[in-house]
């Protein structure tokens, strides 16, 4: 059966998260509505990065099979049309062929996030930034984030009542810039957990700030303990920037 795979970005302000829930709207939702529409059919999409409530995606993909095969003409002018159907919010950028067995969450490779900070008042940040106006030392930051790739077990920045088989990530870029009056964390890795990058980011402010130093950053990743890390930053600053196949 013929598999077709469909780029999206959108901003997740208005959403209770990428995938389909009962009586909450989506992600998943609008873009399984507006194909619902276009096509005159209906559609179970299965999503490749699972985004909470809040969080924006530059990259997002789903994937869908059909019974008869698309013309390379129909999947041309398709998103045009749908955009036309779907929020502003939300945009289709492409819907490609792909091969029966591909499939969008386990052939991805990486997966990057960004987290944004500011620390002067900036409207224009309110919805994609976290607002911070306290002091952070960049150097500690940058350590921070240095720790975080030597390991691989984190569970500590997990929230509870997951069901994920294994804690295991392996983080191939974890760093801390600085661009005009914001501070971005940039991290890649293979896979993350449901609310890691927020954990680690809420985690090492502490460590920005000096209210934790980074041989306690260090033990309280080994420890697997959830109560130790702190989620408490928002969901708006959180961006999925790529996945990677």
């Amino acid at each position: 059966m013929p598999r077709y795979c469909v780029e999206v970005s959108y901003k997740g302000s208005r959403y209770a998260g990428f995938q389909v829930q009962e009586n909450a709207n989506t992600i998943q939702a609008e873009v399984e509505k507006a194909l619902g529409i276009f096509f005159r059919s209906t559609f179970e999409l299965t999503g490749s990065s699972r985004t909470d409530t809040g969080v924006h995606a530059l990259q997002n993909f789903l994937h869908f099979d059909q019974v008869e095969p698309l013309s390379a003409e129909l999947l041309k002018e398709a998103p045009y049309h749908i955009n036309a159907i779907l929020p502003n919010d939300i945009v289709l950028h492409s819907i490609t062929a792909k091969s029966d067995n591909f499939h969008c969450r386990f052939d991805a490779l990486s997966r990057e996030y960004e987290y944004y900070v500011y620390s002067k008042k900036d409207p224009f940040m309110e919805h994609r930034g976290y607002y911070f106006p306290y002091t952070l030392n960049l150097v500690a930051l940058e350590a921070a984030a240095k720790e975080v790739m030597k390991h691989t077990h984190f569970e500590t920045f997990s929230k509870k009542r997951n069901q994920v088989k294994t804690f295991e990530c392996q983080i191939f870029t974890s760093e801390w810039v600085l661009a005009e009056q914001s501070y971005i964390y940039r991290v890649k890795g293979s896979r993350f957990l449901r609310g890691m990058v927020r954990g680690l980011v809420g985690t090492m402010l502490r460590v920005g700030t000096g209210k934790l130093s980074q041989s306690e950053f260090s033990e309280i990743i080994k420890a697997g303990d959830q109560s130790k890390a702190d989620f408490s930053v928002p969901s708006q600053g959180l961006f999925l920037v790529r996945v990677n196949y």
